[in-house]
């Protein structure tokens, strides 16, 4: 597969609007329209500032180690491999149904529990991180796939109150979908990055 097709596919799962919607429509219950659009605006903010910090502060710290091509790749299939199959374990785990106190939302919502953890995740940075790393020419592309992702995520949060049941749905459908092909790739980059190994 393309390098940049690779990218693309791995951030858009793994920082795309799949998981965002439920916890969105949870936090911005019973705000109004102008708090729930600052505190999306403000999640992706922050959310986009981190991940470009993380990741350029980690690929620069992890280059210094000096730690091979193949090495980095094997580990990055095996992080985004073990993610993605537990995402689909996941979406087949039974929901247990209680009633939970919602709190009312507020705008340090935006920080916390919104930007971090349901947009930054860590295993988001470990990919934002190994792709830099694996892939020095395409930096500037990954930075920006990365934008383009929150900019796809903001989008989504804002019309998240007009088509949350049938968004909800849909994203789960792709999500499922796409959890398969996200595990298949996983085991595709272990397999290239073997090979890699054996033929030092």
């Amino acid at each position: 597969m393309d390098a940049k097709m690779q990218i693309f596919t791995f951030l858009f799962l793994m920082l795309g609007p799949f998981k965002i919607i439920g916890p969105f429509a949870k936090i911005t219950q019973g705000a109004d329209p102008a708090l729930t659009r600052k505190i999306a605006i403000n999640a992706i903010i922050y959310s986009s500032i981190a991940l470009l910090m993380a990741g350029f502060l980690g690929q620069s710290i992890m280059s210094k180690y000096g730690i091979p091509l193949p090495i980095l790749g094997l580990s990055g299939g095996i992080i985004l491999f073990l993610v993605a199959l537990l995402n689909i374990i996941h979406q087949f785990t039974p929901v247990s149904v209680k009633e939970e106190n919602v709190a009312a939302p507020t705008m340090n919502m935006a920080i916390n529990p919104l930007a971090f953890p349901t947009i930054v995740t860590p295993y988001g940075i470990a990919a934002v991180i190994i792709f830099l790393a694996m892939f020095p020419d395409l930096k500037l592309y990954v930075g920006i796939v990365v934008l383009a992702m929150m900019a796809l995520n903001l989008i989504i949060m804002l019309i998240t109150r007009y088509i949350f049941k049938v968004l909800a749905v849909i994203l789960a459908l792709l999500g499922a979908i796409l959890g398969i092909v996200q595990v298949a790739l996983g085991l595709l980059i272990i397999y290239n990055q073997f090979r890699n190994l054996l033929a030092l």
